[in-house]
């Protein structure tokens, strides 16, 4: 496998985590964020979720992204809803690993009012919650608890992923 996306709510960790497994795998990282087209990033500094409407030529983009690149990518992406990851996966035009961050509320919670700098304001991470879709068995896919340090984080990824090529 070598298109994966780094998915979750916001403040789980789509960009420490995504960059630290992309380094350790030998990949590169795009931090999806960095995609967003400029109304996006207004309209959420505004205390605004976005609507689907908001989130498609993002998600166009990711997945154009995914395909362009060269050899292993690691993509930071929320993919919130299946429809959202099917839209990725058909930009990118095959097969993507989508790796779910999952965590507890109160524990993401916690994490979005300690960080600084941020267009996403904590007030939004309960429509993160309620549109999140957890990928289902038929979709390719890790999933880990990000109740544990970073290190550990990534170790499971990898370890998830050694016993999926098995």
């Amino acid at each position: 496998m070598d298109r994966f996306v780094i998915m979750g709510v916001s403040g789980c960790g789509k960009s420490a985590i995504g960059a630290a497994f992309a380094k350790t795998i030998g990949a590169r990282f795009i931090d999806g964020d960095d995609l967003h087209p400029a109304s996006n990033i207004a309209k959420m500094s505004a205390g605004q979720p976005l609507d689907d409407a908001d989130r498609w030529p993002w998600l166009e983009r990711v997945g154009t992204s995914l395909q362009a690149a060269e050899g292993k990518v690691v993509v930071g992406c929320s993919a919130l809803k299946r429809s959202y990851r099917d839209k990725i996966r058909a930009a990118a035009g095959g097969e993507v690993c989508f790796v779910h961050l999952s965590g507890d509320k109160h524990v993401i919670a916690a994490r979005m009012q300690a960080r600084a700098g941020h267009f996403m304001p904590p007030a939004l991470l309960d429509s993160q919650f309620a549109a999140l879709e957890p990928p289902q068995l038929d979709e390719t896919s890790l999933s880990v608890d990000i109740d544990q340090r970073p290190e550990a984080i990534v170790a499971a990824l990898i370890a998830q992923m050694s016993k999926e090529i098995q």
